[in-house]
């Protein structure tokens, strides 16, 4: 299957980014829902999964800075795995330069600063630490990021950043101004005001854009999510995806196909 590419920096991004909440138990349902992702992908099903979105041309993988997951991709690679990796900061790591050394070290290719973690940074007045994520990124030789859940990240970010792409999530599911991590046990709103707003602010950007939490974590119909990411994904830009494929074995396939026919009506 052969999948669309867009550059960021001097990178060749699939258009279809496979995200990496679900293998690290972030399914923002419940603690319940956390659980049976955390059981369900272990080492082995999560490099399945992996290469399984490789044979589907698929290039890139968005996944966490910690232990977990670094130990995971160099198994990956070391069994030749070529799936090129996105890494986002960890809060729970302190300031996200801490984060940008790890990814670093363990071959990242691009590194981008958490979305509740910028959202927080922005809230406290914090943006040296931002400056300073981004700088540590560039000297690194990375591709630069960040992420976020309210508009105004990017807004910032556009005035104030020299960046290569910014992660836009289509939802503000939780304030994030006094704690850059989210907590299960925190209520999430998934509303559908957050995704006109966020769209309307993607127009005007002038880096590509990574658009993410399209299907609001398992609650949109993926025909209408996908339907709706075609009329408002831009021809520089992409969308990530996380997948549970205990539930779903062929979820990444439906998922292109989703896509590939969202693009073409939009064109058509």
């Amino acid at each position: 299957m052969s999948v669309a590419l867009i550059q960021i920096g001097s990178l060749a991004v699939s258009r279809l980014i496979l995200g990496g909440n679900p293998f690290s138990g972030f399914s923002h349902q419940s603690p319940e829902r956390d659980d049976e992702m955390r059981r369900y992908y272990t080492t082995v099903r999560i490099k399945e999964t992996l290469r399984h979105a490789e044979r589907l041309g698929i290039n890139t993988f968005l996944g966490r800075t910690d232990r977990h997951i670094r130990r995971v991709l160099q198994e990956y690679w070391d069994d030749g795995g070529a799936i090129q990796w996105f890494a986002q900061t960890c809060p729970e790591y302190g300031p996200p330069s801490q984060s940008v050394a790890g990814a670093a070290a363990a071959g990242a290719v691009g590194c981008y600063v958490h979305g509740g973690q910028m959202d927080f940074l922005l809230a406290q007045d914090r943006r040296q630490d931002v400056h300073d994520a981004i700088a540590r990124i560039r000297d690194a030789g990375m591709a630069a990021g960040v992420a976020g859940h309210n508009p105004r990240v990017f807004q910032w970010a556009e005035e104030n950043l020299d960046v290569d792409f910014l992660m836009c999530s289509y939802y503000n599911p939780s304030r994030r101004d006094e704690r850059a991590e989210h907590t299960p046990e925190t209520p999430e709103r998934f509303a559908p005001a957050d995704r006109e707003a966020m769209v309307c602010v993607i127009r005007r950007l002038n880096r590509p854009a990574i658009h993410y939490k399209v299907l609001a974590a398992g609650r949109n119909d993926p025909s209408e999510a996908f339907g709706f990411v075609g009329r408002h994904l831009r021809s520089g830009d992409a969308v990530c995806v996380g997948v549970f494929t205990r539930d779903h074995p062929q979820m990444l396939e439906e998922n292109l196909q989703l896509l590939e026919r969202s693009l073409q009506n939009h064109r058509d």
